[in-house]
């Protein structure tokens, strides 16, 4: 073998083991003679060696709280959706790595009546992990269960226009929408909405946490951990290879990072993008970067003084120097925010105008049409809503000086900082994960009585737009329409999109992965599934 073949070899091995990426591995096929087909073709397999079942996936994860519930309408964040609903459970639908919504639980999906009325054909055969087989029955127990009066669920909005769902039969579910939804089998991939067994009484059972994913719940600690041990009757083969995974509530960066060095994990969410450098000395470990629709935001209650002034907010999107936190913070991993949701690889998204750059001088003049010569208000952070909040929070202190806007920037306990401090404090650090289709993420979060409003922005044109876009089949019209609510979210919401971030995570060199999503962190919180041990 020459020294050619023996360097293709060495490639492909390192593809397979997610440590070199398709570009580079082309580079040197390339140069070795291959033609570029044949290059991929060679690049493909090495990524999807034949995986082995065995080993306990240690996760360590960057959020968790001991009010974490078993109930997935209350899944806040991605310990309990790649926990609970990645490794656990599964929806109707799931997203692909390309992005489009393809059937999971369900065997088949079908619109009809201008996407008013979608028809789901269940998996003959797939059971719950007591044994249940699942049936039309439990999926409208479990689409019901977020819909009933009082609901916290984040879901509720989701299914607001869902005018009924019922079981034709045993294995076909129909649902009927109050008006169209070209974009409802996306909806259907939501996290919140596992399929759950259906008590007696036609309600679903989510406090014995049992579902139908990969995994089988072994142990849940609110807050702490969760333990979990394959499925030996998951439906779908070629999938679920660990023995045993472990997920890990590790909220300290620092704790993460040591974790993983340690070999106490075998993957960190969330690297310190300060230390990474470090962390890739490391011939042990392999840097993982996916860029998604995730993005690390502000977010200001436009209900409560002074934020319920429109002049206000701007001042303060025009107060803060992006461009300088995405160097010094992010050290480049990202793309400038301009305070739209939609990230831009998302269909129908725009970049509105006038872009929010760091402009002292437009701050001060919008402090003055709001009557004011100068502004002093509290913003709450914790680095569980995102590595980086407090240091960027404080490079915004210092850059709204210049604005005759100070800011106090209150840093808030960990533990506690979903409970306590997000959707009850007026001025906080968030982020949105993103979806990936625009209905979806403004329902999600911007919708008037969404869950998950945590600008409380009720702008009555976006909602009428809402409506409109979701049943509207001409791409040109929706196209309009969403254009529109994107610019009324720039101009007047309590939205202060930092960037639109990298997901950059760390692993053992011993992990493997074929081609991953990117609507979630970890492999579309599917890591469990999809994943293995070389």
């Amino acid at each position: 073998m020459d020294d050619i073949d023996n360097k293709l070899r060495q490639a492909a091995s390192l593809a397979g083991r997610g440590r070199l990426s398709r570009r580079d591995f082309t580079r040197l096929a390339l140069a070795s003679g291959l033609t570029l087909a044949a290059a991929d073709t060679l690049f493909s397999r090495a990524v999807r060696a034949a995986p082995k079942k065995g080993g306990t996936l240690r996760l360590g994860l960057s959020q968790g709280a001991t009010t974490d519930s078993l109930d997935p309408g209350l899944y806040y964040d991605q310990f309990m959706g790649t926990a609970l609903w990645g490794t656990a459970s599964n929806s109707l639908t799931e997203l692909d790595p390309a992005g489009n919504a393809v059937p999971d639980l369900a065997e088949s999906f079908e619109p009809s009546d201008g996407a008013k009325k979608w028809v789901f054909k269940l998996r003959k055969g797939s059971t719950f992990h007591n044994g249940k087989e699942v049936t039309a029955n439990d999926v409208v127990a479990s689409y019901l269960h977020h819909t009933v009066k009082d609901t916290k669920s984040a879901a509720k909005a989701l299914l607001k226009a869902m005018e009924s769902i019922k079981a034709d039969g045993k294995y076909t579910v129909v649902i009927t929408l109050t008006g169209g939804n070209a974009d409802f089998s996306y909806i259907a991939s939501d996290y919140h909405m596992p399929i759950m067994p259906a008590n007696a009484d036609g309600s679903a059972d989510w406090s014995s946490g049992i579902r139908t994913g990969p995994y089988v719940l072994e142990k849940f600690e609110p807050g702490v951990r969760v333990t979990l041990n394959r499925n030996p009757n998951y439906y779908k083969t070629g999938k679920a290879w660990f023995d045993r995974v472990e997920c890990l509530s590790i909220k300290d960066t620092t704790a993460r990072t040591n974790a993983l060095n340690s070999g106490e994990t075998d993957y960190m969410q969330a690297a310190d993008l300060k230390t990474l450098d470090l962390l890739k000395q490391n011939p042990n470990l392999v840097i993982f970067e996916k860029t998604g629709y995730a993005q690390d935001i502000y977010v200001m209650d436009v209900t409560a003084k002074p934020f319920d002034n429109q002049d206000v907010r701007n001042a303060l999107k025009y107060s803060v120097n992006r461009v300088e936190i995405l160097e010094k913070v992010f050290l480049g991993h990202g793309t400038v925010g301009n305070d739209n949701t939609l990230a831009p690889a998302v269909k129908f998204a725009i970049d509105p105008e006038p872009k929010h750059v760091y402009n002292p001088e437009m701050a001060k003049s919008l402090l003055k049409k709001a009557g004011l010569d100068s502004l002093k208000v509290d913003l709450s952070v914790a680095e569980t809503a995102w590595t980086g909040a407090t240091d960027a929070a404080l490079l915004w202190q210092a850059s709204a000086k210049a604005c005759n806007i100070d800011i106090n920037v209150i840093r808030e306990p960990e533990d506690s900082y979903w409970d306590n401090v997000w959707l009850k404090k007026p001025f906080v650090a968030s982020y949105w994960s993103g979806r990936p289709s625009a209905d979806w993420m403004f329902t999600t979060g911007f919708a008037a009585d969404a869950a998950w409003n945590d600008t409380r922005w009720k702008n009555p044109r976006f909602n009428e737009l809402l409506i409109a876009a979701r049943t509207e089949t001409d791409d040109a019209k929706r196209a309009a329409m969403y254009a529109e609510m994107q610019q009324l979210l720039h101009d007047d919401g309590g939205l202060v999109n930092i960037v639109f971030n990298s997901f950059v995570d760390a692993h053992a060199n011993t992990l493997a992965h074929g081609d991953t999503a990117a609507n979630w962190p970890m492999d579309g919180m599917k890591i469990a599934e999809r994943w293995w041990f070389a």
